[in-house]
């Protein structure tokens, strides 16, 4: 489960965060839906340890990020809103390289990247190098990535941003799965519709702070 516990960052005289609070809890999908600048990218950051808080805190499986930022990386995969990868490496060897970097066996990983490739439809570019890719094939890379160690929790920061029909399905029908097995899903996104597909439950930001919350009817109705 990913908590956040009254959280709050300011950049200067920008009151980016100011005291956010909620939960995205296991085997549901949760979804952070405002406008760009609302806040969002910077809640995610402070959630998988990018950035510090000023105050409040957040835990990831009973684990205090600020307190033991490593141990709390463990059991979360990340996609964060800057997909950087190396040009010159494959699809495989970018999970080959970030399973090592999380310590997975080598056998577990070589079976774990087989998995991956066969959940993302990724077998005609698992050899290819990612130079050249286009905007769903980067993508399905990095959310391998972010899944290659098998982590309880995945944060996702606009995954459907810029993409195609086709991939834009498979990363719901991606999402649709990790519900399936029981893992705490978070997402952000500034459309609604998006989050009303996907999401059990949904934290509206708006300046920085929690507007609104609730299931999407519950939302509709409140409005």
């Amino acid at each position: 489960m990913i908590e956040a516990n009254k959280i709050a960052k300011r950049f200067g005289d920008v009151e980016a965060v100011r005291e956010v609070s909620f939960e995205a809890k296991n085997g549901k999908v949760t979804g952070l839906l405002g406008p760009n600048g609302a806040g969002k990218s910077t809640t995610l950051r402070i959630l998988y340890g990018l950035l510090a808080p000023d105050s409040g805190s957040t835990i990831i499986d009973g684990i205090d990020v600020q307190n033991n930022r490593i141990a709390a990386q463990k059991v979360l995969g990340v996609l964060p809103d800057a997909h950087g990868l190396y040009a010159r490496l494959t699809a495989r060897e970018h999970i080959e390289y970030f399973g090592k970097l999380h310590n997975v066996h080598e056998e577990t990983l070589s079976n774990r990247a087989e998995e991956i490739f066969r959940l993302l439809d990724m077998g005609k570019i698992a050899d290819r190098r990612v130079e050249g890719f286009s905007q769903g094939e980067r993508t399905k890379v990095c959310l391998a990535r972010a899944l290659v160690h098998d982590p309880t929790n995945i944060i996702l920061d606009e995954p459907t941003n810029g993409l195609d029909v086709m991939t834009t399905r498979a990363v719901r029908d991606l999402i649709s799965e990790l519900r399936f097995q029981g893992i705490a899903v978070l997402f952000s996104s500034h459309l609604m519709h998006e989050v009303a597909r996907s999401c059990d439950q949904i934290i509206i930001i708006a300046s920085g702070i929690v507007v609104a919350s609730g299931t999407s009817e519950e939302i509709r109705q409140a409005g």
